[in-house]
């Protein structure tokens, strides 16, 4: 009688021990990784870091498996079904030479697939009825299933279900002709303030040397009087006339952010847009001034500035970069998941 105290409170000692071990054991299922409870998203091969995203629900499809897409094929008029991988080869035709070295084209490949999912995802389909995305600019990515050769086949192939994500979200790869020697912010390049982007960052871009087109790395623009009128009033800052211009604000990138028509500001990036995005090339300028009945703007870069830039790709993969490097200097902190296999 003197020991059962001692061996009682022994055995409550290992059965509390053992509710402990048990409640350990059922917070964490097989395939999640340290500190991850059951409703954090699931980790990838890559590590516990790059965490990848479920598929858009929109596109049924099962886990690692390739879904097939509904695209709206604008220059026909006609919904197209077609397997994901196929689209992804038409846009990297329709958006980069398809004679350039293979690791940038990589590169665009990953951005490419990584679009799609994102714009279903935030979208949930096309504009267009009955499909999920469409090959008209305006609204996604350029197409041309004519321009895919075995360069293209080779790179899709090679980075097939890759794309790029940040903390298990779809990044926006935005991605542009020629940076000018500096990448933009989203609030500079396109004046986006929906959200934060943390992995897009001001950094420096190799395009300004001698192998990139000259066309891609300064230019100048004259445009008449009344075309920036009207520029002005379609990006909502009307005015009947001006007399001097100059810009009012820069960014983190040396860009434009807003240009001053006498006491009326407006935003460069939407100025751009107006004014045809092929004239004024960029809003990274090195001088604007109203000249007679002209306004002549002089700059360095094509594109809005954000994300990739192509030529920028183009030369890092001249000097022997993967398409992994070529991402993880434009887009930051992220990681490149393979979705399907």
């Amino acid at each position: 009688m003197l020991h059962k105290k001692p061996i009682q409170a022994l055995a409550l000692l290992l059965i509390i021990l053992s509710l402990m071990t048990a409640s350990c054991r059922v917070s964490r299922r097989p395939d999640q990784g340290p500190g991850q409870t059951g409703q954090e998203e699931r980790t990838d091969q890559q590590g516990p870091s790059s965490r990848k995203p479920r598929l858009p629900k929109q596109l049924h499809a099962q886990e690692n498996q390739e879904p097939r897409l509904k695209v709206y094929i604008a220059q026909e008029k006609k919904v197209q079904e077609m397997a994901f991988e196929d689209y992804v080869a038409g846009v990297v035709g329709g958006e980069i030479k398809n004679d350039w070295p293979l690791e940038a084209i990589k590169a665009q490949a990953i951005i490419a697939r990584t679009f799609v999912l994102q714009f279903i995802e935030e979208k949930g389909q096309s504009k267009y009825k009955n499909a999920h995305v469409s090959t008209d600019i305006e609204e996604a990515q350029a197409w041309n299933a004519d321009a895919v050769n075995d360069r293209i086949k080779k790179a899709v192939k090679e980075t097939r279900g890759q794309v790029i994500v940040y903390k298990g979200k779809f990044v926006r790869t935005w991605f542009h002709s020629n940076a000018g020697g500096k990448t933009a912010t989203p609030l500079e390049g396109v004046n986006f303030k929906e959200e934060q982007t943390p992995y897009i960052k001001v950094v420096d871009s190799p395009d300004t040397g001698g192998n990139v087109d000259a066309e891609a790395r300064k230019w100048t623009a004259s445009f008449p009087k009344a075309k920036v009128l009207s520029a002005l009033k379609e990006a909502g800052k009307p005015v009947k006339d001006f007399s001097r211009v100059s810009i009012a604000e820069k960014g983190p990138s040396g860009r434009a952010v807003t240009i001053q028509f006498d006491d009326v500001r407006v935003s460069g990036a939407e100025l751009r847009l107006a004014l045809g995005s092929t004239e004024m090339r960029s809003t990274l300028l090195d001088s604007i001034a109203l000249k007679g009945d002209k306004v002549v703007m002089t700059g360095r870069g094509y594109g809005h500035g954000v994300g990739m830039s192509q030529w920028g790709a183009y030369t890092m993969a001249g000097q022997g970069k993967k398409a992994e490097d070529i991402i993880n200097h434009y887009y930051k902190d992220i990681d490149i998941v393979k979705m399907w296999d």
